[in-house]
């Protein structure tokens, strides 16, 4: 079941969105605006989510409430990766959630929150138990990052790639499982916090990980699930039938859909992370799969 549709993905990040195509983010307003109307008129319940901050910055969102981007949206999100790449110490994140409070009235995920294995898995099992007890009766979500590390084959979507250093191979260990399938200590303290806790999964198209993801899921008692639908993958040959494949084994979990990336024939630049030529053009495809996913 679909409960939330949720707006891009890390919009002040360069990674993901082109500022030097929107330096004052005016496109990024006006088409999440456009998004978030559409949305409504297709399935007025659904709860509408602006796409996960980072950094956790009140002046991006004090800057998109001016734009009235805010407006059309009943939550915000944020993102944090303290033991990562966050230039402030995990104990902060009550504080860091705070400082998102303060500049709304809508209520602030937690839409990705997570520590690598990169260095070694007892820090991820530490920072696991660790945030879960920070954040806990502070946030309506909590999306923990992720199940499944990304494969050594498959590129991260990073702005810099390999001249990012160690910040770059730490995307690959963010799971609770290793690439191949086997279970990392974390997996055990998960368990025993879920569902309080959910997980955040991306999926890349036709990903063969999918089924013994879903069977990972509920065996560790997730009730609560966010993925993403990429509109760039939706100009793909026979797209809607992996998306289709990929909502209908979801099903069973509550889930939160981000609808992200600019397909390059319809950006500004030729660039997943570009603005759109036509903000209509996200909007309707935010319309199009709420309606066939979400009602």
């Amino acid at each position: 079941m679909v409960e939330a549709v949720m707006f891009w993905n890390e919009p002040n990040n360069l990674s993901h969105w082109d500022a030097e195509l929107d330096p004052g983010w005016e496109r990024f307003a006006d088409m999440v605006s456009r998004a978030a109307t559409a949305v409504r008129s297709e399935v007025p319940g659904i709860t509408r989510v602006l796409g996960g901050i980072s950094p956790i910055d009140p002046c991006f969102v004090q800057r998109l409430q001016s734009l009235g981007a805010t407006d059309a949206l009943d939550a915000l999100a944020v993102h944090g990766f303290p033991l990562d790449w966050n230039h402030w110490q995990l104990d902060e994140w009550p504080a860091r959630l705070q400082t998102i409070r303060d500049t709304t009235d809508l209520p602030v995920w937690v839409s990705e929150v997570g520590a690598s294995s990169f260095g070694a898995e007892e820090v991820q099992d530490f920072g696991l138990r660790r945030t879960a007890a920070l954040l806990d009766g502070q946030t309506p979500r909590i999306h923990w990052y992720s199940l499944c590390d990304l494969p050594k084959a498959w590129p991260a979507t990073t702005r810099h790639r390999e001249a990012e250093g160690s910040s770059y191979y730490r995307h690959f260990y963010m799971g609770l499982l290793r690439e191949d399938g086997t279970p990392k200590p974390a997996v055990d303290s998960f368990a025993e916090l879920a569902p309080r806790l959910g997980i955040c999964q991306w999926f890349h198209f036709e990903d063969p990980r999918l089924e013994m993801a879903v069977r990972w899921l509920e065996r560790l008692g997730v009730t609560h699930l966010r993925t993403g639908i990429s509109w760039a993958d939706s100009l793909r040959p026979d797209a809607e039938r992996w998306f289709d494949r990929q909502m209908l084994a979801l099903d069973r979990f509550t889930v939160t859909v981000t609808y992200c990336f600019t397909p390059e024939s319809l950006g500004l630049r030729p660039h997943h992370t570009s603005p759109p030529r036509d903000p209509d053009q996200f909007a309707e495809f935010c319309a199009r799969m709420t309606r066939r996913y979400g009602a």
